[in-house]
């Protein structure tokens, strides 16, 4: 099961901030069973939004996360973006303008803003691709969304990494199901991961799991993560691993 994960901000190409997101999101996905086949980051712009989501889509990963761009701005554009992607509508969500209109008033009543009525720019953010289910988006204002098109299940989720964790956790997570996936960290008794390399590729060869090696410096140790679909397997890799004389310990 592939996953790819984009990410959109003009900010996160200038280097004015750091991509934490799709790190985060990754992380999660793995933990779920999907590998992350790529992350893309583009700007605020729609064409180049919407190129690569037809790109990723022409793919056929069986999971995409969207994160970034769902604000009341301008440059805002990730819903039109992908509306346009997949020939679809913005329409007006009455449900989600009336969490929107809650959410300012509540900001309102605790002295942190000075009006709590809708205008333009907030009623923006209630526009989502017709035909898409919102994410409710439980520490901020704009709604994620959820659809899947064409075997694809797409996530657009806020860029806030506060709002997009609560909205992954929540919203996204339980929409993914409970699948069987194992990952195990090992340390390999050698100082040199050249000397590693042809022992990992026949590993690869021979048993049906995915191999990530962390250099620790021309020391002693070599990190190992060993993924695979069931604790069996992954114990098979690595003894045969030792049968090639590398010696491990378990963890970092």
């Amino acid at each position: 099961m592939f996953a790819e994960i984009l990410t959109i901000g003009d900010e996160l190409l200038t280097g004015h901030t750091v991509d934490s997101n799709s790190a985060y999101i990754a992380q999660k996905l793995t933990e779920k069973g999907y590998w992350v086949r790529r992350k893309t980051t583009v700007g605020d712009d729609v064409e180049e939004i919407k190129a690569v989501v037809r790109e990723i889509l022409s793919r056929k990963p069986s999971v995409l996360i969207i994160s970034g761009g769902l604000g009341p701005t301008h440059d805002d554009v990730t819903m039109l973006a992908v509306a346009e992607a997949l020939g679809k509508k913005l329409v007006l969500r009455e449900d989600c303008l009336k969490r929107i209109e809650e959410f300012y008033r509540e900001l309102y009543e605790k002295g942190l803003i000075d009006d709590p009525n809708l205008n333009e720019a907030r009623k923006k953010m209630a526009y989502l691709p017709e035909g898409v289910e919102p994410l409710k988006n439980t520490v901020g204002a704009a709604p994620g969304a959820y659809i899947e098109h064409e075997g694809v299940k797409i996530f657009v989720l806020p860029g806030m990494p506060r709002e997009m964790k609560a909205m992954l956790e929540n919203e996204v997570l339980p929409k993914l199901g409970e699948r069987k996936f194992v990952q195990r960290k090992l340390l390999a008794e050698i100082t040199d991961e050249s000397k590693l390399a042809p022992i990992l590729n026949e590993t690869l060869e021979k048993f049906p799991v995915r191999i990530h090696s962390s250099p620790k410096g021309f020391g002693k140790y070599i990190g190992i993560i060993l993924f695979g679909e069931d604790g069996e397997i992954i114990e098979k890799a690595k003894k045969f691993m030792e049968e090639k004389g590398i010696r491990f310990e378990e963890g970092w």
